[in-house]
């Protein structure tokens, strides 16, 4: 059973994996038998992700790219394909959020989270598919979000590009499914991350956070959820052992998206 679940002799670029979210599903992925390959979009995060990778034991292969750039992001795998290996495994991990609300947010921020968080993985899978056809197989995991489903204050460009970024997963599943392609789709929920580390912080008063408190509240789990509680699906995701599961979004939330909060 448990050789359904190895990643051994796959190759597995996560998309701004120097991290966060990224960098552990890199390490669940790594610990599965997978050779590591991420990028950053610049040398100094791949650097810093490096010496990450390093202190962790794992020797991964990293790369400065911008997603949203076609041109570069074909040349990064065609140069993956040539120093490591054809991409069997391609995980869109890379995003931002701008938490701004929507009368006050430009036009040039939402389409900039539109441009990494939607764009980007649609650039990504476009240059990894026509090698996985060739190979015959490839499992293409894009990090959607509770904002797949949800809409919330602040978040109109980030709940726009995730909500399209679930149904872009459905799309690949639907075009590229006879090619032994598996595209789904990891929506975590609130996830104990450098990003989010502000919304965690204690206040001045020694008080928790009012986001945390909220979160905390809404979540059955009762806590925010660390990077590494993502690599099992992640994991099951990138292996044999989900070759029948395509087009789907699996949530790792803790349980928000099935509660309705506790009565005040």
């Amino acid at each position: 059973m448990a050789n359904i679940f190895s990643l051994e002799g796959k190759v597995a670029l996560i998309t701004g994996a120097s991290y966060g979210i990224g960098f552990g599903i890199a390490k669940a992925m790594h610990n599965a038998g997978a050779t590591i390959v991420f990028n950053d979009i610049k040398q100094e995060f791949v650097d810093k992700g490096m010496a990450a990778y390093k202190e962790a034991g794992i020797d991964a292969h990293g790369y400065v790219c911008d997603v949203t750039d076609e041109d570069a992001v074909n040349e990064m795998v065609a140069k993956i394909e040539k120093e490591v290996g054809v991409i069997d495994i391609l995980v869109n991990n890379a995003g931002i959020i701008k938490r701004i609300p929507m009368c006050e947010m430009t036009a040039a921020d939402f389409r900039q989270v539109i441009d990494i968080d939607l764009n980007g993985p649609f650039i990504v899978s476009k240059a990894v598919i026509p090698s996985m056809i060739k190979k015959g197989h490839g499992k293409i995991i894009n990090i959607c979000s509770m904002m797949s489903e949800l809409g919330r204050e602040t978040v109109s460009a980030y709940a726009a590009a995730k909500g399209g970024l679930k149904m872009l997963t459905r799309n690949i599943c639907a075009e590229y499914g006879a090619d032994n392609i598996q595209c789904n789709g990891i929506g975590p929920g609130y996830i104990a991350t450098p990003q989010t580390a502000p919304l965690r912080e204690t206040q001045a008063d020694g008080s928790r956070h009012p986001f945390d408190q909220f979160i905390c509240s809404r979540t059955p789990a009762g806590r925010w959820l660390n990077p590494d509680e993502l690599g099992g699906p992640a994991v099951f995701l990138a292996s044999d052992a989900s070759n029948a599961v395509n087009g789907h979004i699996l949530y790792v939330d803790g349980g928000i998206l099935a509660y309705i909060g506790k009565q005040p």
